[in-house]
């Protein structure tokens, strides 16, 4: 999600106002899902690509940043992310996931504050 909360398409200071354009702009495909995509749209570099599904996202992607915690992206399988990424690294800026989860499904996990 790249909405400054779930539940909302606001996008005042969403991170993903900051972090998607220097990943852009340093070379980076970027795909993103967001369940009120409107105001993301008109917000974000038109190099974005925007999803249809979560799970359309990730298909293929080298990591997963999870910018906002909707509850659809919460209750993701750790198992099912990683049958569709290619490649392993997940970065969880909300916290949303369980670590031992993600790890166990083979991910390299890593969680704001988390060791």
């Amino acid at each position: 999600g790249v909405t400054f909360k779930p539940e909302t398409d606001d996008m005042r200071d969403a991170p993903s106002l900051v972090i998607l354009p220097k990943l852009v702009a340093a070379g980076a495909r970027v795909t993103v899902h967001d369940p009120q995509p409107h105001q993301a749209r008109q917000s974000l570099p038109g190099a974005i690509t925007f999803a249809a599904t979560p799970l359309e996202a990730v298909t293929g992607a080298d990591a997963v940043a999870l910018l906002t915690e909707w509850n659809e992206y919460r209750s993701m399988a750790p198992e099912r992310l990683r049958g569709a990424m290619r490649g392993r690294v997940v970065l969880d800026l909300r916290n949303a996931w369980d670590p031992a989860a993600m790890r166990e499904a083979g991910l390299d996990y890593s969680g704001i504050g988390r060791p």
